[in-house]
């Protein structure tokens, strides 16, 4: 014998009379079995789960409670924690059918950096022509660009870039012999 559960449209859900569980029906046009599946996992730890296809238009999904008897709403919320789930679920799979491109496209980006270094075959291919690029900033001068070369001051003279001196580690030594 079963009885409506409140808050949910009797063919939706009702509750097992005697059994302490829920019985949810899901169109199979709605949600995917994946998603189904992945409600019920979330579920496993709270109570038990039973999901069957009674007809080839929808699941149905029973949640018997594990540990003694419900509290008074206790069915009532297992049954709208699981409707949330199967919907959060079902949108995730959703997301992830058509975010598939984008995911595969990325991880062969990914792995094909992982590879190792590029065989010589690759490197024949590759065009190692020294054409200049536009570096409005200047951002991409080399170190001894900026650092390492001789400089010529406003006189003309070429001095060398400033050195660092660094004290001698048993103190200044002594000219004389």
């Amino acid at each position: 014998m079963s009885a409506p559960l409140s808050g949910f449209p009797p063919e939706v859900a009702h509750t097992v009379t005697g059994e302490n569980a829920v019985e949810l029906n899901f169109l199979k046009a709605v949600y995917p079995l994946d998603a189904v599946y992945g409600a019920a996992y979330i579920f496993i730890d709270r109570c038990y789960v039973l999901i069957d296809a009674p007809d080839g238009d929808s699941f149905r999904v029973t949640l018997a409670w594990k540990k003694g008897e419900p509290p008074e709403d206790g069915l009532r919320m297992l049954a709208g924690e699981f409707a949330n789930e199967i919907l959060s679920c079902a949108w995730r799979a959703q997301i992830a059918k058509e975010s598939r491109g984008i995911i595969e496209a990325v991880t062969v980006k990914a792995l094909g950096g992982a590879m190792g270094p590029p065989t010589i075959d690759d490197l024949e291919r590759f065009d190692f022509s020294d054409d200049a690029f536009d570096d409005p900033l200047g951002i991409a001068m080399s170190w001894e660009d900026k650092y390492g070369k001789k400089k010529t001051d406003p006189l003309g003279e070429t001095r060398s870039a400033p050195t660092l001196t660094l004290p001698e580690p048993d103190g200044p030594k002594d000219p004389t012999p």
